[in-house]
């Protein structure tokens, strides 16, 4: 399957008022390759095993393939990972015909709120929410397995 998406921050909290669903996330990464990535994700009562290829030149698409396992399969799994995990609270917004998921960072990545949207193809058109701030799509610093590596709060500001 590709996933297409696109990312921006997050500009105020605002978004919360309207969320429909909110779940904690925690992951880890059992290989970052800049080629591929394993990740190991519980979200709520559910565990995950998702690879995903390497992005296309615009960073909206790549190859994506997840399995759903159960928790305690993903704790062991967990135990595996390189260091680094993210911790975040997801938030599902919906606007106009879309919904957008809000991942609001907890620990080492705590202050950084990014927006992923996910698309039919590359150039859907869709409207922008006011709280929606700087497109960093292909931005690889934003990139849930890079700040496993290099957290938002070990960022030169």
């Amino acid at each position: 399957m590709i996933e297409i998406e696109r990312k921006f921050l997050v500009d105020s909290t605002s978004f919360k008022k309207n969320a429909i669903s909110k779940e904690r996330i925690v992951q880890g990464f059992l290989n970052t390759h800049p080629n591929r990535t394993v990740r190991v994700r519980i979200a709520g009562d559910f565990g995950y095993l998702t690879i995903k290829g390497k992005s296309n030149p615009s960073g909206t698409s790549r190859f994506e393939w997840e399995m759903e396992i159960t928790v305690e399969d993903a704790e062991q799994l967990l135990l595996l990972c390189e260091d680094g995990r993210i911790e975040k609270i997801r938030y599902k917004i919906p606007f106009e015909d879309h919904i957008f998921e809000v991942d609001e960072f907890r620990g080492d990545n705590k202050g950084l709120i990014i927006a992923e949207l996910e698309l039919e193809n590359e150039h859907e058109s869709f409207k922008k929410p006011n709280w929606l701030g700087d497109e960093v799509t292909g931005n690889v610093k934003y990139y849930n397995s890079h700040l496993c590596k290099k957290p938002f709060n070990s960022w030169k500001k």
